[in-house]
């Protein structure tokens, strides 16, 4: 019994470049929310919005690297 993914190889390729992007395009942007004057309050705790920032980059890099993962499985058969 097969428990691999099939995917057309177009498919896997387009999941493995969106989560390339993914993990290339967003590290610059939270580095930028870091050092944000809006990302810490008058005390130096993290306010909303680098708290925001920082779950909207992690989420959007975990379902990158699935993708690249997914990608590489479907292109293995």
């Amino acid at each position: 019994m097969d428990n691999g993914i099939v995917l057309p190889t177009a498919l896997a390729v387009i999941l493995i470049i969106g989560g390339l992007w993914s993990l290339i395009v967003w590290p610059p942007y939270l580095i930028e929310a870091y050092k944000s004057p809006k990302a810490r309050d008058e005390t130096g705790a993290p306010t909303r919005y680098l708290t925001v920032n920082l779950m909207k980059v992690t989420t959007s890099m975990v379902f990158g690297l699935v993708s690249i993962i997914v990608g590489f499985r479907g292109l293995m058969g």
